[in-house]
């Protein structure tokens, strides 16, 4: 311990398997960070307020990091997915919400 605190363990092999991990999951992560910082900054420029964009902006990465994660369900790379992180962040939560909703309402109504 050094003046109190602990240091980190130097391993090779957990920093190697970290940037590795990180290597691989930089798409999904480059989108949420991009769609957080785009929603923050909609709505700052709309006129809102820093606790209207402290809420919205996490939540816009969020969505982003779980839609990226089912980008190959639908036959899309993960390199698509910091394009879904600008839409995301640019549409908002209540953007997200309504296309979410219309595109269910569409599968139910179509299924016999």
């Amino acid at each position: 311990m050094t003046n109190g605190r602990k240091r980190m363990p130097d391993k090779p092999d957990t920093w190697a398997w970290f940037i590795t991990w990180l290597e691989h999951q930089w798409p999904a992560i480059y989108a949420a960070f991009l769609g957080a910082c785009i929603a923050g900054l909609r709505v700052i420029s709309g006129g809102g307020g820093l606790r209207k964009a402290a809420l919205e902006a996490p939540l816009c990465g969020f969505i982003t990091l779980s839609a990226s994660s089912g980008l190959e369900l639908f036959g899309l790379t993960g390199a698509s997915a910091p394009f879904f992180g600008g839409v995301i962040g640019l549409l908002g939560v209540e953007g997200v919400r309504a296309l979410a909703r219309r595109y269910v309402e569409r599968t139910v109504e179509a299924r016999p």
